[in-house]
């Protein structure tokens, strides 16, 4: 649990520092999803050129009201605006990284990759209607395991939450139940289960629950060693939330004509891909209050871009392809000075 430890200590710190504007560089909130790579890069951001960074970690619908109320540089979140949306609240978005959303529990006997589970199932158990860890319906999918009779511990997000917007998109697409009664946003009206705040508390709740299950991103999985669960994907084959199936799942995203980069990743086709994928994305003003700290909060973007790639793999993030690194720092002359003159 070492990493949960860390995230909740940086997380506070960075929380208490905003009262110490004269120490903080560059100030941005919202999803949780990146933060372990944004932790990464900011870590070696600082060492390389000076510049910190002030992140708090407090879920995507955090990060929207922050970049709207104009107390932070730039916004974060797992769910994409549309367009109109971001007109709306006079905000750009772009996309830093992607990723993977993974079913993970705590089952004795039961090792990582040991059970796999399919769309319809895994909604079924969040709508509170497969009750025990043995019921037909996971046994089905998994003959070989041994499962318990156990009662399922359901974990989801209490806050609101781009990681749950991924979750309920997927689970909207593969259960019609699920779209009828439910629904997909960062936040929704659980029909089970107990609520944690952040993948960061998510991710402790499971691993502190018999007979747990919950979701999270796959970098908190792999960090805090959670016992994370094969899924069946829309072509019908199981696949493991590897780096390789994230990468699957997102190479059909065509975003030269996504709108205002609006994607959406989650059951997509190909024999590989994983099916709870998604980008993370930054919110930044056309019309920054503060022009110096939007251009360094673009500077140092642009910097991830070019040298973060191998820390966001080495904790299971796909990098931005470089043609759509070129896309997005195009897209950055839209972020203008009070003269009208772009930033970037």
């Amino acid at each position: 649990m070492k990493l949960f430890k860390t995230l909740i200590l940086a997380t506070g710190i960075a929380a208490a520092a905003t009262t110490a504007a004269q120490a903080i560089d560059i100030s941005g909130a919202g999803a949780t999803f990146p933060y372990p790579i944004y932790a990464k890069w900011a870590d070696a951001y600082k060492k390389e050129t000076g510049t910190g960074l002030n992140y708090q970690s407090i879920g995507s619908g955090g990060g929207i009201k922050q970049i709207t109320a104009r107390t932070v540089t730039f916004g974060a979140s797992d769910m994409p605006l549309q367009v109109a949306e971001l007109d709306k609240i006079g905000v750009i978005q772009f996309p830093t990284v992607m990723g993977g959303i993974v079913p993970v529990v705590t089952l004795e006997g039961i090792q990582p990759n040991d059970l796999t589970i399919d769309g319809p199932t895994l909604a079924k158990i969040y709508l509170g209607e497969i009750k025990k860890w043995n019921d037909p319906a996971i046994a089905k999918l998994n003959p070989n395991a041994k499962l318990p009779d156990q009662a399922i511990a359901l974990v989801h997000r209490s806050d609101g939450s781009g990681t749950t917007f991924i979750f309920t998109n997927y689970l909207s697409k593969v259960s019609p139940e699920w779209k009828d009664k439910v629904g997909s946003n960062t936040s929704v009206d659980w029909p089970a289960g107990i609520g944690a705040k952040g993948n960061e508390g998510v991710a402790n709740n499971v691993a502190n629950t018999k007979g747990s299950i919950g979701y999270v991103e796959t970098a908190y999985a792999k960090q805090n060693h959670l016992t994370t669960m094969k899924m069946i994907n829309k072509d019908g084959k199981t696949v493991a939330a590897v780096p390789e199936a994230i990468a699957a799942a997102a190479a059909g995203a065509d975003w030269e004509h996504a709108p205002g980069f609006y994607m959406i990743l989650t059951d997509s086709p190909g024999a590989q891909a994983w099916p709870i994928a998604g980008a993370t994305f930054i919110l930044v003003p056309k019309q920054p209050k503060d022009i110096e700290a939007a251009k360094q909060a673009l500077a140092f973007f642009a910097w991830a871009y070019k040298n973060g790639g191998e820390m966001a793999s080495s904790l299971d993030y796909i990098p931005m392809p470089a043609n759509v690194v070129n896309l997005i720092e195009a897209h950055w002359k839209d972020i203008k000075d009070d003269g009208g003159k772009p930033l970037y």
